[in-house]
């Protein structure tokens, strides 16, 4: 039996800097012993599985880091999840998602749990329409004109609010794609 993950690669290929080809990073995961390795879109995103004995998720991170440190030469944070998890994300969204675009709807991962606390000094009621929820390790943002128009965004991508811990986003086109992506894995090679 096979567990099937994506890794999640925070802040490449923007604006030119930190890059990292996909080609070479299915290359950096195969390296590392891992099956089926398949990306999704330029920032980031990967797809692979292991065997039944596999390391847990934190195990496999910090491989990841690794290993991309040593291939390129400097460091990227990573987030690696499994299929269960990633499905259980997309069940979870308390906003109606079939009825809004991609581009309304994001998820921020995070290496552990963020509790409510960490948002006591965001006034959420002057951010509306825009709002958030917190869920298993993530949280949803709802935001109707689109992240780049957000001010609840803008807000929540302040470094100290979530100092400690790595946090990356992805809109909600790419949280099911790679939902699907884990789900519909190809078996063993």
């Amino acid at each position: 039996m096979t567990t099937t993950y994506a890794a999640l690669l925070r802040g490449i290929n923007v604006g030119g800097h930190r890059k990292v080809p996909m080609a070479e990073l299915r290359s950096v995961l195969e390296d590392l012993g891992l099956r089926n390795v398949r990306t999704h879109l330029q920032s980031g995103n990967a797809v692979f599985t292991t065997d039944d004995d596999a390391p847990a998720e934190e195990e496999l991170t910090t491989a990841v880091e690794d290993a991309i440190e040593k291939r390129f030469g400097f460091r990227v944070d990573c987030l690696v999840r499994d299929a269960e998890y990633l499905a259980a994300v997309v069940d979870a969204c308390p906003f109606p998602a079939a009825e809004l675009e991609g581009k309304q709807l994001h998820v921020m991962y995070f290496s552990e749990p963020v509790g409510p606390e960490r948002f006591a000094a965001l006034d959420q009621a002057a951010f509306l329409p825009e709002e958030f929820r917190l869920g298993d390790r993530v949280l949803y943002l709802y935001a109707p004109e689109g992240l780049g128009r957000s001010k609840l965004g803008e807000a929540l991508n302040r470094p100290a609010l979530f100092k400690g811990i790595v946090v990356t986003s992805r809109n909600w086109n790419t949280v099911v794609k790679l939902a699907e992506m884990t789900r519909d894995q190809p078996g063993p090679n």
